[in-house]
């Protein structure tokens, strides 16, 4: 993988280019940038800075390409263009050169005359940057009207898993036999590349059990379609790490959700700590790069986020924290693993000290303490993002797989692009929503009433407080709600433990056991 190069000072005396690795898709607002190889986004909140930024090659200065649209806010262009170098979304060309050429395998323009993710630094005229205190800000605001195509989505390429985690929000374990064939799968690849989407991340399931795995992969990186995905590791040999090492646009990120592996391996199953690690270490020496460790954080292992932190450090990884929510076996392990009202300020607190580390927006709901968190510190279903199951039916959000958010499938007439479209469902997501029970709060601009996927599965109305709100509006809220109203996503494609090479899965009649702390998971009976 690539590691970024230095980054010249801006000097509008100079003449700039658009890096031959970045990407812009037009939306209402302006346009969204896109860098293939750093993988950071920026929203572009001016038409008049992406015409700037489209321009700037065919001009012999950065400053002559601002002043050929006019004297009017020369400062805020140059101070906007400024920030685009920081981020290596345009790069200094030598004076009379030639606009740098597209690298081998870069991503194939989008339509509309541009190439084609989610947090990102805001520019514009006047717009604010990450980290401003404006709530809620205008982007946000223009965000929850739906985008033109998806940032990214998440994409379940099987429910098939050797695993068996008590908090796994798809319910994984046996493949679906109405599983997308590859040349469907593709038939997608094609509609996101089409619409210029920038990346998906990929998951299941286990995705490297998928035989197809490989050539789904490489297709959509030929299409411009980045690849991000999950995997537990047990399948990840040496020489899967070097392959993934010799692609273009492959990210991986290795879940482990614990330092140690009496606290992992109560949650994912015993053995799947070494396994996780031996999959690291295969990455390590296939030379792959930063690659992610990812970690749904819970109440055993909140209190080792230091430990976590240090480990990423060790593999020169990035470590990715993502909130539990009460999807899949979620729904019967989330009140006794989710952390306890002081563990959420203490995650808070860590996470306002390391903006580094990334959360994927999992987190907004602990705005409300005060200060937000980096992010567009909202809720993306339908909006930003989606997702994609095994049998191509199409849901809002990734945490909510369920008839309520269901668009429809992938097999439908006109595919992909005409359930983001034209989807009821997500247009009724897109209005704009009421405070509910949440309008006589200060705090709802900061965290927007938190997590549909937490509301909807604890049987709270859309509108209603986050079981979790860290005001404590959520517990009594939750208290409420009767037990059979909650909605439960059922067994979904768990099956019956049995025992495996390398990682034996947890029964998954242990989702209803009490989990005392220290406590490890019961080894799998046979069969």
């Amino acid at each position: 993988m690539r590691q970024p190069g230095a980054v010249p000072r801006f000097d509008a005396g100079r003449r700039w280019a658009r890096h031959p690795r970045v990407a812009l898709r037009p939306e209402p607002f302006g346009a969204l940038a896109y860098h293939y190889d750093n993988r950071r986004l920026a929203f572009l909140t001016s038409p008049v800075l992406v015409e700037v930024v489209r321009s700037l090659g065919e001009h012999p200065t950065a400053a002559a390409a601002v002043a050929a649209v006019g004297p009017a806010n020369e400062a805020q262009l140059l101070g906007a263009l400024s920030r685009l170098a920081e981020m290596d979304l345009i790069v200094a060309v030598e004076p009379e050169g030639p606009e740098p050429a597209p690298s081998p395998g870069a991503p194939a323009p989008a339509p509309g005359g541009t190439g084609s993710g989610s947090n990102g630094d805001r520019l514009g005229l006047g717009s604010p940057r990450r980290g401003s205190k404006e709530r809620p800000t205008r982007l946000r605001t223009r965000l929850a009207g739906g985008l033109g195509a998806p940032i990214c989505l998440t994409w379940e390429l099987t429910y098939a898993c050797n695993l068996a985690c008590v908090h796994c929000l798809s319910s994984s374990g046996t493949r679906d036999p109405r599983e997308l064939t590859a040349g469907e799968a593709r038939s997608v690849v094609d509609d996101l590349a089409a619409m210029g989407v920038f990346y998906v991340n990929v998951g299941g399931g286990e995705p490297l059990l998928r035989p197809d795995f490989f050539d789904l992969v490489g297709y959509a990186v030929e299409r411009g379609v980045g690849v991000k995905f999950s995997t537990n590791g047990s399948r990840l040999t040496a020489a899967r790490a070097a392959r993934l090492t010799a692609m273009d646009y492959v990210d991986v990120q290795v879940s482990l959700d614990g330092a140690t592996a009496e606290v992992n391996d109560r949650v994912r199953g015993v053995g799947s700590y070494r396994a996780a690690r031996r999959a690291m270490d295969n990455l390590a020496s296939a030379g792959f790069g930063p690659f992610k460790i990812s970690v749904v954080v819970t109440r055993h292992n909140v209190g080792q986020l230091d430990e976590l932190e240090a480990l990423a450090r060790v593999y020169g990884a990035q470590l990715r924290l993502t909130r539990l929510r009460p999807s899949g076996r979620g729904a019967d392990s989330w009140h006794r693993l989710r952390p306890t009202a002081e563990q959420q300020r203490d995650l808070y607190r860590w996470l306002r000290e390391r903006p580094e580390v990334l959360t994927g927006d999992s987190f907004f709901h602990l705005s409300a303490f005060g200060e937000a968190l980096p992010g567009l510190n909202m809720c993306g279903a339908g909006r930003v993002v989606c997702l994609i199951d095994p049998v191509g039916d199409v849901y809002a959000c990734p945490f909510v797989i369920h008839d309520e958010f269901r668009a429809g499938n992938v097999r439908d007439a006109g595919g992909f692009a005409a359930l983001w479209r034209n989807s009821a469902r997500f247009g009724a997501l897109r209005e704009p929503a009421s405070a509910g029970a949440c309008s006589s709060c200060g705090a709802y601009d900061a965290c927007g009433g938190g997590c549909m996927a937490a509301k909807f599965y604890t049987g709270i109305p859309l509108d209603g407080p986050d079981p979790e709100c860290v005001l404590g509006h959520g517990a009594p809220a939750l208290a409420a709600v009767p037990e059979r109203q909650r909605p439960h996503p059922g067994p979904g494609h768990s099956k019956a433990a049995r025992r495996g090479p390398g990682v034996r899965p947890v029964p998954v009649h242990f989702a209803r056991l009490p989990v005392a702390e220290g406590a490890s998971v019961p080894e799998a009976s046979g069969g």
